[in-house]
């Protein structure tokens, strides 16, 4: 894996490309990453995408919960409308923090 020292891309091959497909920097700003860090890169992307899938999930029951509450059809309803949008929310808001701090140490590409 080689690894754009201008914009953070990471290209998968034996050798880096000529340019950045992403900021079109040269080749030559680019550096091989070593085994270690792209073993974490490689080994992060189940858990990453594991994330983002539960991320679109919770953005969708905040939503769902959203129109319950909305709706009002009895108090009970709406407080578990409420208690859901809010376990999401937190929920959310944990998994941003997470995948951020896996952007910080390497193991995201």
């Amino acid at each position: 894996m080689f690894k754009c020292t201008v914009c953070g891309y990471i290209h998968e091959g034996t050798e880096a490309p000529e340019n950045c497909p992403k900021c079109n920097a040269p080749k030559e700003k680019f550096e091989k990453m070593t085994d270690e860090a792209a073993g974490l890169v490689s080994k992060s992307r189940l858990t990453n995408d594991l994330h983002m899938h539960l991320l679109a999930i919770l953005q969708e029951a905040e939503a769902i919960a959203g129109d319950g509450i909305e709706d009002a059809l009895d108090p009970a309803c709406v407080a578990i409308f409420k208690r859901t949008q809010k376990q999401a929310a937190e929920i959310i808001s944990s998994i941003k923090a997470e995948l951020a701090g896996h952007v910080s140490k390497g193991k995201w590409g």
